[in-house]
């Protein structure tokens, strides 16, 4: 591999990192290392799901908990995420 490509995590394949860390936390840092771009892409069009359909405010402590967990869920460890059950869809009381 070269030093413009990383052994990602998720997938396992030899892809570009990422070009910053996402946050500015001990986390970020982590996604930076271990998760390709691609992932990390494909991470961000699941976290909308989960944002729009439980109505999360990143801005708000919980839902960001809640978001985090996930990360560590799907992209750090080796689970599938939480499956969006669209028949509570608007009646998720945080």
């Amino acid at each position: 591999m070269s030093p413009e490509t990383l052994a990602c995590r998720r997938c396992g394949a030899g892809a570009p990192p990422l070009d910053r860390p996402p946050f500015r936390n001990e986390l970020g840092a982590r996604i930076q290392a271990e998760i390709c771009a691609d992932c990390w892409k494909e991470w961000l069009q699941h976290q909308t799901l989960l944002i729009n359909h439980y109505g999360l405010d990143p801005r708000e402590p919980k839902s960001r908990d809640f978001l985090y967990g996930q990360i560590e869920q799907v992209l750090l460890g080796d689970g599938e995420g939480k499956e969006i059950d669209t028949s509570q869809q608007g009646s998720i009381e945080w």
